[in-house]
């Protein structure tokens, strides 16, 4: 692991960069290198902190499966039991499970939403309350970029009545000892490495796939103070490899993470319940979801020979996986963007470097 992190650094792929493996529930993996800054003139440090972009998701997810387990949301009722306001429009057999797994029909706005709207919950929730699904709920997966954690966020808010990014400080993060936020509090900004726009242009849109886009953000919109403060749950978290992985490995560990446990075997296997196999409506690739995360598949970005392995990413390259068979979690997080998305090498390497290190039963093959 160390030698592949160390290429990538001095290969220029990475600028700054850490990786972590949980085992068990517990560390065994914790690496970090390279720079804080483009300029390459800050060290990245041990608590240096970034925006994961879609990584965060998962643990939007996590918290959703957390009151699951709890029998406090039922992972199968209509979203109306919670959010009575949103059964309009052709959703009232949108299902908790449909926003779970990106089927929902509701990957963005009907209209164009600037950074102060994405800022603003109220309004972002408002809008999708009242706006129709594009296909048949339950149907199809579509990629829900930002919406996703719009959608889960206000369930557990109606539930808890508190953010989700609270819910989160407070339910997972805090009892973990787990350095990751959904809302960045003042005091951490200085740990904060911006992330590094990807070189070159974004790929085109495909054009059998592509949507009407109601909310797109920069690189460069992350690096304002009301990003971090937002508290946005599908891609504004803050957070390293070691904390990605820390809060992720209540998957991986049986649920029983220090000091009590989180998930029972029902929950966990919950996660593997398909919801949708064939090519993302959005994304136009093949993908494979399940509850909250994408499952391994022969035909998807990631694909183990352990079956109960689930995974997702964030936009410019961040990672992590979970391979319950192997019983381990692994998270890679990084400044340098990329337009590779869930193909990007960079964490592919890292991947099959753990699996050989490691020796899990079994390896990993990449599509």
């Amino acid at each position: 692991m160390r030698e592949t992190l160390t290429d990538s650094l001095h290969s220029g792929s990475d600028v700054g960069a850490s990786v972590a493996i949980y085992l068990d529930g517990e560390p065994v993996v914790d690496l970090w290198g390279g720079y804080a800054d483009r300029e390459r003139t800050h060290p990245w440090q041990r608590d240096t902190l970034t925006n994961v972009w879609s990584t965060t998701k998962t643990m939007t997810a996590l918290c959703a499966l957390v009151l699951a387990d709890r029998n406090e949301l039922d992972l199968c009722a209509p979203v109306t039991k919670y959010w009575p306001e949103f059964g309009v429009a052709g959703k009232n057999r949108i299902e908790i499970r449909h926003l779970l797994s990106h089927t929902a029909g509701l990957p963005d706005w009907d209209q164009p939403m600037t950074l102060d709207d994405l800022c603003d919950w109220e309004k972002s929730t408002a809008l999708l309350a009242r706006q129709s699904p594009r296909w048949e709920p339950g149907t199809a997966s579509g990629y829900h970029r930002f919406t996703h954690g719009f959608l889960l966020g206000e369930v557990v808010r109606r539930i808890c009545q508190q953010s989700i990014g609270t819910f989160f400080a407070e339910q997972l993060a805090a009892p973990l000892d787990a350095d990751f936020h959904i809302g960045l509090a003042s005091e951490d900004d200085h740990r904060v490495s911006e992330v590094i726009p990807a070189p070159g242009p974004s790929p085109a849109a495909n054009p059998r796939t592509a949507i009407p886009v109601g909310a797109y953000v920069t690189a460069q919109d992350t690096w304002s103070t009301q990003w971090r403060r937002a508290g946005i749950p599908a891609a504004a978290g803050y957070g390293n490899a070691r904390s990605v992985a820390a809060v992720q490995s209540v998957l991986t560990s049986g649920g029983h993470t220090h000091p009590s446990p989180m998930l029972s075997e029902a929950t966990r296997r919950a996660v593997f319940d398909e919801q949708s196999h064939g090519i993302d409506l959005v994304l136009g690739i093949p993908l494979r979801f399940g509850i909250g995360y994408a499952l391994s598949s022969d035909d998807a970005p990631v694909s183990t020979a352990n079956f109960r392995t689930c995974y997702w990413g964030g936009r410019g390259g961040s990672l992590v996986v979970n391979d319950l068979d192997a019983r381990m979690t692994i998270a890679y997080v990084m400044n340098q963007m990329t337009h590779l998305g869930l193909t990007d090498p960079r964490g592919q390497k890292l991947l099959q470097a753990a699996y050989k290190s490691l020796n899990p039963s079994r390896p990993v093959v990449w599509e």
